[in-house]
């Protein structure tokens, strides 16, 4: 065979490599791009690069796949529903002591079902796999948590992060239970509306 024709030929073929690989890359990162959404231009920015953000998301994934994660007993969503209705309304007059109950909450649901909880930014990480829509709100959340032990969260800051702790609180229980807890929490709401603008009245 021409000498030529051979070094063209081995050049084809690693042109049609090096595509395969891109494609491949290419692939992945669009695999975990629809996974994570918004998750995973975050993971990117902190990272500062894409490699390193797609190989720690792929790490999420495969701590994930190593838990056992199992759906709560029906008493124990039972509970978990009483528990948020108190907490809820405790807000009203105690809205810091509610917002640190929501977060025990979530915690507690959590480590029912399987996950680790010592730390919470792997608590985050491991979430955001199964949940990527809803761990920006879990990471908001408690940063207005902490923020209120140091008397720096005001009551609407508290009121919102009750609400993204409900979302995840709901998520967690699972799909039988969403609509539970949103009956509960949007009625809470009113009187917690009402009781504010008495509040309002009375100051005046």
């Amino acid at each position: 065979m021409d000498t030529g024709l051979l070094v063209a030929i081995l050049v084809v073929l690693i042109l049609l490599a090096l595509l395969a690989i891109f494609a491949g890359r290419q692939r992945r990162s669009r695999k975990l791009q629809d996974t994570f959404g918004p998750e995973y231009d975050r993971t990117v920015e902190e990272a500062g690069d894409r490699r390193t953000a797609e190989t720690e998301l792929r790490e999420r994934t495969e701590r994930r796949a190593g838990f056992d994660i199992v759906p709560l007993e029906p008493e124990a969503r039972t509970r978990y529903i009483e528990a948020w209705r108190n907490t809820q309304a405790q807000f009203v007059d105690e809205p810091v002591e509610a917002t640190r109950e929501a977060d025990r909450l979530i915690t507690a649901v959590m480590r029912d079902r399987g996950y680790p909880v010592d730390d919470f930014e792997q608590r985050a990480a491991d979430i955001s796999v199964e949940h990527p829509e809803l761990v920006e709100k879990y990471r908001t959340a408690h940063g207005v948590a902490q923020k209120s032990e140091q008397g720096q969260a005001s009551t609407e800051d508290l009121r919102h992060s009750v609400r993204h702790y409900r979302a995840v609180f709901a998520e967690l229980l699972g799909d039988d239970d969403v609509e539970n807890v949103d009956e509960v929490s949007s009625r809470d709401d009113e009187v917690i509306e009402e009781r504010d603008a008495d509040k309002v009245q009375r100051l005046r």
